[in-house]
């Protein structure tokens, strides 16, 4: 049988960048065939009236730790990708195959194993999320084989983490300066990019400084320095503020409204709605409010913000897989980002920012990866949640509540 795919008529698109009123985007193959203002009614397709609907991009998760079932879970909300911070291979080689062959669940890609140091930041997680000692990096002479074997593993970019644990109430050893750059040019000499894990402004002084890509949460422990915002800006680095996580680190926030929400509560496994209710109680001197206004700082000095949640698995508190991105999205409005940047930060910046050429926008020739709303989310961000359709390489997503 013939494909001859579907169209979407009449519908808003916001296409990673812009919004286009009443448009008909054709999809045929899992990919985008046609973005147009007329509808050609000829075309013996099936078609779905767009009229009131929004029709996005989907959405892409810039910071998540994605042990089975998360991809699942992210895709029932609309993220079609997932960028994963730190995992295990035993966790992440038979998602990537189920990835690339299946369509109910969304597409990911990995760091692999962080590197940091014996006793270093996420070591309190070996127990409960990590079954045992991960690789380390304790010396200057280890960062190149460290580095080596995570390009081995199949890692996408490379993760340090530069976090003496002050931000969260305790002290924690932490990558030295000199082992920081040297990871940075081991990653960049595979032609991997580099980000770094911080919490404080002086760890992201410190990653800056080692030459990182971008840092892959925002500092809350201080206030934002004009400093910082010259050295970030110069640096020419993407900031993915994971607000949602840094908003329950520090005891302010967590993501109780988003599971009592009547569109997603049905669709939030049990497990997950008591975790998503949570916040961390670390004791952290630190704030959500500095947070948002270094996130805002950075945003008007005209730093790339990208949109990531660090969801993680059960026990890593104040988030969930999936419905964590629209409450992520409300945050970066809250910062300041008008709702048409805040879904740029989900959609076309991180594709950009990571390589991901085939996704990120509404464009012809691009992977089907879509989803539609109700409203307008380019006015009220809210609407995210409000979800008529998500497309998986152009498989339309069956959303059964758990």
């Amino acid at each position: 049988m013939t494909d001859t795919g579907f169209a979407i008529r009449d519908v808003r698109v916001f296409d990673g960048e812009d919004v286009v009123e009443h448009s008909t985007v054709h999809i045929k193959g899992g990919f985008i065939e046609s973005v147009a203002t007329q509808f050609d009614s000829t075309a013996d397709i099936d078609v779905i009236d767009g009229r009131g609907k929004t029709l996005l991009p989907g959405l892409i998760d810039s910071h998540t730790h994605a042990q089975p079932p998360s991809l699942e879970n992210a895709l029932l909300f609309g993220v079609t990708t997932e960028l994963d911070m730190f995992s295990c291979p035993e966790w992440m080689d038979s998602q990537r195959r189920d990835a690339a062959e299946r369509n109910d669940l969304a597409d990911v890609r990995s760091a692999s194993i962080g590197a940091t140091v014996l006793g270093g930041h996420p070591s309190m997680m070996i127990g409960t999320y990590f079954d045992e000692q991960y690789p380390v990096v304790n010396s200057l002479q280890d960062a190149f084989p460290f580095v080596a074997a995570r390009v081995a593993e199949g890692a996408d970019y490379i993760k340090l983490l530069i976090d003496d644990g002050t931000s969260l109430g305790h002290d924690s050893p932490t990558l030295g300066e000199d082992v920081a750059r040297a990871i940075v040019d081991a990653a960049h000499d595979h032609g991997k990019m580099a980000v770094a894990h911080v919490t404080s402004l002086a760890g992201a002084e410190q990653a800056l400084r080692a030459g990182v890509d971008g840092l892959v949460h925002i500092f809350f422990d201080r206030p934002p320095t004009d400093e910082i915002i010259a050295q970030a800006l110069d640096a020419g680095v993407f900031i993915t503020p994971t607000l949602s996580t840094v908003g329950s680190l520090a005891s302010d926030i967590d993501g109780t409204h988003l599971a009592n929400d009547d569109r997603a509560r049905p669709l939030i496994p049990a497990s997950w709605h008591e975790n998503l209710c949570q916040c961390w109680h670390l004791g952290s001197p630190g704030s959500i409010d500095h947070a948002i206004e270094a996130t805002r700082r950075m945003h008007e000095a005209g730093v790339d913000i990208l949109a990531g949640t660090d969801a993680a698995g059960i026990g890593v508190v104040g988030t969930a897989h999936g419905v964590s991105m629209h409450g992520e999205l409300e945050l970066l409005v809250r910062a300041g980002l008008s709702p048409v940047q805040a879904l740029r930060a989900a959609t076309s910046s991180p594709a950009r920012r990571f390589g991901l050429t085939d996704r990120g926008r509404i464009a012809p020739g691009l992977q089907a990866d879509l989803l539609l709303v109700e409203g307008d989310p380019t006015r009220e961000i809210t609407a995210t949640l409000s979800i008529a359709g998500i497309w998986r390489r152009g498989d339309k997503l069956s959303r059964v509540p758990r």
